[in-house]
């Protein structure tokens, strides 16, 4: 058995043990994975997906929703939801943007920040009424959407640094 991270509270164990310890480890693996030697820095597999031309804030923004469907799984309402998405969707607006977005992406520990939701939920419910299969369902098309932009964003500002190559190689060469 893994040991839990201390920064995490403790919940007392019932059924939904095993799923948030399977979503803390799975947060931990994207935000905190790598331990920078010497410092208290940490990084995860996020960012560094993040750095895949084309694909990686693709696939991030998909792991991270993974999350956000096992919370929903376990019954959070639709405002500890729609809290989750939108640390998601910074995590992937800011992140697609070359080199800032990557330095941010080290910084924003958007799936910590979610299972952290979810952790005060679950300890303190709010509200009984979980989000309905409506609702879920329009948080997984907006994010999917989100990540399809990033991935057009990515392939468009690739196409536009290709372009402006070429336009400085032909100043250059005196074309």
């Amino acid at each position: 058995m893994s040991e839990i991270p201390p920064s995490y509270p403790i919940i007392e164990p019932d059924v939904k043990a095993p799923t948030l310890r399977r979503l803390r480890q799975l947060s931990r693996l994207l935000d905190r994975a790598i331990t920078v030697p010497g410092t208290q820095v940490s990084i995860g597999l996020d960012p560094i997906i993040g750095l895949i031309p084309v694909g990686g804030d693709f696939l991030g923004v998909m792991l991270s929703a993974y999350i956000v469907l096992e919370a929903a799984r376990l019954g959070a309402p639709a405002a500890t939801l729609s809290r989750m998405m939108i640390n998601i969707i910074i995590d992937g607006l800011v992140g697609a943007i070359p080199i800032a977005g990557d330095l941010f992406d080290f910084a924003w520990k958007a799936n910590e920040r979610n299972v952290k939701l979810l952790e005060d939920h679950l300890r303190f419910p709010r509200q009984r009424k979980s989000a309905d299969k409506w609702f879920v369902f329009g948080v997984f098309i907006v994010l999917f959407i989100v990540a399809i932009a990033l991935v057009a964003f990515t392939v468009m500002f690739i196409r536009l640094l290709g372009s402006l190559l070429v336009m400085l190689q032909g100043l250059l060469s005196g074309g």
